[in-house]
């Protein structure tokens, strides 16, 4: 079995898996609605950031919640392979643990991108007017938050061993990242110490390029968020699959 064959085979076991679940996918989507009308609505009826209404500034931040949750919770799925060994089946398999890693990314990938680009879609029969141009350009920056958060859940995934643990964990990781990325606020007015912890929250250039090429409203420039995000998505990629490496010892 050649390496793209096996990184294929994991991959449409994660993506086989996904479609029987459909349960996650509908409230993936249900939930960043739930957000952006009880919530944006709520607040945009008064609220007008930069002359836009509240709810269309949130838009490109609740995009990125979307990808963040679905991408760092698909992590679980590595403790529950190991807990029923298939995961063991497929570390003794001749497939590198790189390679099981990159297939289970790209999983998890395709997974939150099909769950965002159809909250996309709704957004336009919806009423919100983001441009099928700005949807486009946005998807680069949606697949960098997806490969960068789902290897950030592939890393705690390998490292922890039940789900008491990943949860407890992804509290003190999810919504640091969240709320520190101008998801829901500008940045601009923060305190000095806190706009400098924005700049260490990868989640911040994705926001901040979605928001510029959706709403024309971006602090830095397009190619700058890419850069930085990238090199966030990097480091990480690196952490899941060395994390790979070493689990496996099991």
């Amino acid at each position: 079995m050649s390496e793209l064959e096996g990184i294929y085979a994991v991959w449409l076991r994660e993506f086989r898996v996904f479609l029987r679940e459909k349960e996650r996918a509908i409230s993936s989507i249900v939930s960043p609605l739930l957000w952006l009308f009880a919530f944006g609505t709520g607040l945009g009826a008064s609220v007008q950031i930069s002359g836009l209404n509240y709810q269309l500034f949130i838009f490109p931040g609740i995009v990125a919640m979307t990808l963040m949750f679905t991408s760092i919770f698909y992590g679980m799925y590595v403790i529950w392979d190991r807990k029923l060994d298939f995961l063991k089946e497929v570390l003794v398999s001749p497939l590198s643990r790189r390679d099981i890693f990159i297939g289970k990314m790209l999983g998890g990938v395709t997974d939150a991108m099909i769950q965002a680009t159809v909250l996309l879609i709704l957004a336009g029969i919806l009423g919100i007017p983001i441009t099928p141009m700005g949807a486009l350009l946005a998807l680069p920056a949606m697949l960098l938050i997806t490969i960068c958060m789902t290897s950030i859940g592939l890393f705690f995934g390998a490292v922890f061993s039940s789900f008491e643990s990943f949860q407890l964990v992804m509290q003190f990781v999810l919504w640091p990242l969240f709320f520190f990325s101008g998801a829901l606020f500008p940045l601009e007015n923060l305190p000095g110490w806190l706009a400098s912890a924005t700049y260490f929250d990868p989640l911040t250039y994705g926001v901040d390029a979605m928001r510029g090429v959706m709403l024309g409203m971006g602090a830095m420039p397009y190619g700058l968020d890419l850069l930085v995000l990238g090199g966030f998505t990097l480091i990480t990629i690196w952490m899941g699959a060395s994390a790979f490496e070493r689990m496996g010892k099991i």
